[in-house]
């Protein structure tokens, strides 16, 4: 074991078998818990002539029910709380912006398991006691930036609660705060380095150390592009709203691959189509199932995340497993004339090219009957400034990065500097305009 673990950080580093021993006994208690007070899950139980008791290993998680998004909207906003509601102390919510909001409770119990796992979090990208981290998530109903918050200051660093947006006033807190370690999107941190470098400042020169990004998918070419532009060591960090929030993992100091905390969360891989459960190693939907969580228990969470299990030891000394970055959602696929094509396929390709900038959107029509997509790029200043036969050069290295990346031939459009909208939360990186409604994602 490293010699400074965080006291809280040892559950990372059990041996495979206590680690399984504790998953089972909490992950029985947990089907109690959901048997005896979340009536959907008793009924679908009950259709299946199952009872907790059944429940005697951990491949026996493979009987029990799905959840799925939908459930909860169906059961808004409380039907799947398993306390009474004098027991919950804070609801978070989702936006609601496709439907019904997604509303998600905590106990006093709860929120302490999300400030564990916010530290371990912190603590395995190598954050201290004594760092000053930047927390740029949104507060609120958003779960980001409270649980951001609690786990860093658990941790022993000092918390600057900024929230989002603002970008001025952000470059002025880290320039004069002594902010050494920062939290946001990728893409909005990816403005923040513009925005600094715009001033006449390089961003390394303001000593942030550590960036610790997620809330939208990111690719590993973004990582290699926001290193490389701002000197920081950047780290993928996972989690759901419907799970507990950020802190259900996140990268080491290794950067290969996300350690899921297995004592709170039993994650399996399935078959998108079918259901069925995969081998370690196989690319499939991550599936995830609550073992401590009280107000709000999760059983087989499909979260419709593309991505593999990495089983073993990893050389941080870790022996929680981990998964491969998030490839793609299944549910963000889009199917253009036969061939399946993921955002995160296209941002891998445009960064390949060097003088791409990740700022980008991806436009999908329909003509004829026929769905048609086409990608624009946003050009540099420098770019901007070249002869006409250098930008077409630009342009059709671009489109062979895709086609080469995709299979499928895809219109690039070079647009001017600063013309494609910087987001403060979430990139909007897809915008359909296949129907009358305009569905931005």
């Amino acid at each position: 074991m490293e010699p400074d673990i965080h006291p809280e950080s040892i559950p990372d580093y059990l041996e495979s078998g206590e680690l399984r021993r504790l998953q089972l006994a909490r992950l029985q208690d947990t089907v109690q818990r959901c048997y005896n007070n979340v009536d959907i899950f008793r009924q679908r139980m009950d259709e299946r002539v199952l009872k907790p008791s059944d429940i005697r290993t951990l491949n026996d998680v493979a009987k029990l029910p799905f959840t799925q998004k939908t459930d909860l909207r169906d059961t808004y906003p409380y039907g799947l709380f398993a306390v009474p509601m004098k027991e919950v102390v804070r609801l978070h919510a989702s936006s609601g912006t496709t439907g019904k909001p997604i509303v998600v409770g905590y106990t006093k119990d709860d929120l302490d398991v999300w400030s564990s796992v916010m530290l371990r979090s912190f603590a395995a990208a190598g954050m201290q006691s004594g760092d000053v981290l930047q927390n740029a998530y949104g507060y609120g109903l958003f779960t980001g930036g409270l649980g951001a918050h609690y786990g860093a200051e658990r941790l022993g660093a000092t918390v600057i609660p900024i929230s989002g947006g603002n970008t001025e006033r952000q470059i002025l807190v880290m320039k004069d705060f002594g902010v050494t370690a920062i939290c946001c999107t990728p893409s909005y941190f990816i403005h923040l380095i513009e925005k600094v470098n715009a001033g006449g400042v390089q961003f390394e020169e303001l000593g942030v150390k550590i960036g610790i990004f997620g809330a939208e998918p990111w690719t590993e070419a973004m990582r290699e592009y926001i290193q490389r532009e701002s000197g920081i060591k950047a780290f993928d960090i996972y989690g759901l709203s419907e799970i507990i929030g950020p802190g259900v993992g996140i990268e080491c100091v290794e950067q290969n691959g996300l350690h899921i905390f297995e004592d709170h969360f039993l994650m399996e891989i399935v078959n998108p189509e079918t259901g069925e459960i995969l081998a370690d190693g196989t690319e499939g939907e991550l599936v995830i199932t609550t073992l401590t969580k009280q107000a709000f228990p999760m059983i087989r969470y499909r979260t419709h995340d593309i991505t593999s299990i990495i089983a073993g030891r990893c050389a941080c000394g870790r022996t929680v497993r981990r998964i491969k970055r998030i490839r793609s959602r299944s549910d963000d696929m889009m199917i253009i004339r036969g061939v399946n094509v993921f955002p995160s396929q296209i941002e891998a390709a445009l960064l390949s090219i060097e003088e791409a900038v990740p700022h980008y959107q991806i436009l999908l029509t329909r003509k004829g009957g026929l769905d048609q997509i086409e990608v624009q790029v946003e050009m540099t200043g420098e770019m901007f400034g070249d002869r006409i036969r250098e930008l077409e050069s630009v342009q059709k290295r671009l489109a062979q990065a895709i086609e080469h990346t995709v299979g499928l031939r895809v219109p690039v459009h070079l647009v001017e500097p600063h013309t494609i909208l910087r987001s403060e939360g979430k990139a909007k990186r897809v915008i359909d305009q296949r129907s009358k409604r305009k569905d931005v994602r």
